[in-house]
């Protein structure tokens, strides 16, 4: 599999446009984490951010839930800020809970996780960073492709 098929401008675009709910999984209080940022921008964005780490933090305004299993409503994306040796499994978990979309952050990489969260029939994007993909100008960018007709890594 190559990198240019982890996640194509299509299925980018649809994960980015028509999704609201975003469970961030390994989402804390430490500002000088990627995740941190990632969701306060999301949250920017009109994206409700669901913080998921053990230590249930609340973030950003947001209650947090120690697993994706413990939120107790519907997730559309879940966004995956922990090691790739830990990422498939939390990949399994959001097929579980009935999530559209996963989408693994820049340098977060499992290729059987890919995969299996294809062959489940979510969308899946895999070694990039929404607020790479979202383009320079606005959200709104990166959503119409008449706009945005490439997405920068």
């Amino acid at each position: 599999m190559s990198e240019q098929s982890w996640g194509d401008d299509a299925t980018i675009r649809r994960v980015l446009a028509d999704t609201e709910t975003w469970a961030v999984v390994g989402l804390s209080n430490n500002s000088a984490r990627a995740a941190y940022g990632v969701a306060q921008l999301l949250q920017r964005q009109g994206k409700r951010i669901v913080p998921v780490h053990p230590a249930a933090e609340t973030v950003h305004g947001e209650q947090g839930y120690a697993s994706l299993a413990d939120i107790p409503f519907p997730v559309d994306v879940v966004d995956v800020f922990v090691r790739s040796d830990l990422a498939g499994d939390v990949a399994d978990q959001a097929v579980q809970v009935g999530a559209q979309a996963v989408w693994f952050q820049l340098g977060v990489v499992d290729e059987d996780a890919f995969a299996r969260v294809r062959e489940a029939g979510l969308d899946m994007v895999m070694d990039r960073c929404p607020t790479r993909a979202r383009g320079a100008r606005s959200w709104s960018s990166v959503t119409d492709p008449a706009v945005s007709p490439e997405l920068p890594r």
